[in-house]
């Protein structure tokens, strides 16, 4: 996970005593390929089901990011399913994103997505994501692309 420094208001610190340095984490990778995890349950992709008429993480998730490939980085993805979670408003985003992202949060490697549904997880030379079906030829191109970084998604279970 990297850390971005980032000045308040945008205007570099004048004084350790009057402002402070923000640390900013993101969940985003580039040129990288998480695989499923090896203990996932699927060997075919599933949609996430709906569970008791209301939309789990895993459902929002997909939603984004199937119906948008390559659109969205990890980092908008994760904030904007924290927000809809939230029922932030729009006024409220801005500031609820900053605050989200002072702390460390999962990235994608910890999502339902990889480690029980199915779907490997590509971020292009920009960060922005797609979802790619384990079942796929794209998942086995994907798997073999030496010039990707590669890493699984987490474990459900330990070893």
């Amino acid at each position: 996970m990297k850390v971005i420094q980032k000045y308040r208001h945008g205007v570099p610190a004048l004084s350790a005593v009057t402002d402070r340095i923000i640390k900013m984490h993101t969940t985003n990778y580039y040129d990288t390929f998480i695989e499923i995890a090896d203990d996932c349950p699927v060997g075919r992709a599933e949609v996430p089901p709906i569970k008791g008429g209301k939309k789990s993480a895993a459902n929002l998730q997909f939603e984004l990011v199937h119906q948008n490939p390559y659109q969205f980085t990890s980092d908008d993805v994760v904030f904007e399913v924290f927000a809809q979670k939230q029922d932030l408003t729009d006024s409220e985003k801005e500031e609820g994103r900053n605050a989200f992202f002072s702390k460390g949060q999962p990235c994608f490697r910890a999502s339902p997505l990889p480690k029980r549904y199915g779907w490997g997880i590509h971020s292009d030379a920009e960060g922005k994501i797609a979802l790619v079906a384990v079942e796929s030829d794209d998942y086995q191109k994907l798997a073999e692309n030496k010039k990707l970084k590669h890493t699984k998604a987490m474990r459900s279970k330990r070893a």
